[in-house]
Parts: C-alpha cells; structure tokens; sequence
C-alpha cells in the first residue's frame, strides 16, 4: 500500500449539527478522501475529484468542510497528539492536499 498523501488525525468530524466522530482521521490517499472513525471505520470516501474542500472565511485557522457524495462535513483538524511546539495540520494545508491530490 501506497504512502497516504494526508493524513490527519484527532479530527473531530460533523454532518450538519451532529458530530459523527472526535477523534477521527483524514487520509488522502490512491486517489481517495477518507473520513474515518476513532475505530478505523469509514464514515464516507469519495475520489478525490469529486470532493470539494473549502474553509469557511470566519472560522478559526482549523476548521474546514468537505462535500463528499453530496454530504457536507465539517472538520475541526486540531491534531491532539501533535508533538510539543509542532502545530496539528490547518485547513489550509488540508484543502491544498485535496487540490494536490485531485491535479493528479
């Protein structure tokens, strides 16, 4: 198996007002979004040229949706076993490893 080109973990993953998961994890990888879990579980997958990322201009730095399949989520990537001193991934990086990704 190939190496992911995103992952984020610790991610705490909404539909609507609902939260589905608060330690979930984000994988980009073989052309695939996956929303996953705390479990390993797949919430939702998508092609990643099919999903459209964006981050809301008025959130915070960490915040950030994702259309897959019709559905919106919202994602909070605040990594929580981020190492001292070392950020968890933004939204920006998120949405540009969505981009990245989808150019092929």
């Amino acid at each position: 198996m190939a190496e992911p080109d995103f992952t984020a973990t610790g991610v705490r993953i909404g539909k609507g007002l609902r939260s589905l998961t608060r330690a979930g994890e984000v994988r980009i990888s073989d052309g695939r979004l996956r929303l996953l879990t705390s479990y390993g579980s797949e919430i939702d997958s998508a092609p990643v040229q099919a999903v459209r990322a964006s981050k809301p201009w008025y959130a915070p730095q960490d915040r950030a949706s994702a259309d897959l399949n019709g559905t919106r989520y919202s994602l909070i990537l605040g990594e929580q076993n981020a190492a001292p001193g070392r950020p968890g991934p933004s939204a920006r990086r998120f949405i540009e490893a969505v981009r990245r990704a989808a150019r092929g």
